[in-house]
């Protein structure tokens, strides 16, 4: 179903389906960024710059932690971000021989590198939703 918002940023409006965002990136400093589907442009809202858009994003963030991430949606803490993130748009993984898991954000050109010592929960998280989507082991 689609969640479509109007949304002014650098002075131009959009309006966006925030149900095809595949990842959105949370930082301490309250900025919230996801990448336009199919065009790789960020979006950066602010509390205080984009207060109304800032807030409509957020509240669509909050509902995927409270009732997606039991699904395909993965929370990572990763270089003091907060990742919100759709494994069933993630196009490939790899996993080196250290154990660093690797895998691209869609929309854009960031990638996610994570170990199993440096976060446990989402590392092994990842590897069962590779092997029960693709029946494939990474280890």
């Amino acid at each position: 179903m689609a969640y479509w918002i109007k949304i002014t940023y650098e002075r131009n409006k959009y309006v966006v389906d925030l149900d095809r965002i595949s990842a959105f990136a949370c930082a301490p400093n309250g900025k919230v960024t996801f990448w336009l589907p199919d065009s790789a442009i960020p979006i950066i809202l602010t509390r205080h710059s984009n207060s109304q858009d800032y807030q409509q994003v957020w509240n669509f963030i909050q509902k995927l932690a409270t009732h997606s991430l039991l699904g395909s949606w993965i929370r990572i803490f990763y270089e003091r971000n907060e990742y919100f993130i759709d494994l069933n748009r993630i196009s490939s993984f790899c996993h080196y021989p250290s154990g660093k898991l690797v895998f691209w954000l869609p929309d854009s050109s960031i990638p996610i590198i994570i170990n199993s010592y440096n976060n446990f929960d989402s590392y092994h998280k990842i590897l069962n939703y590779i092997q029960r989507k693709t029946g494939h082991i990474l280890s």
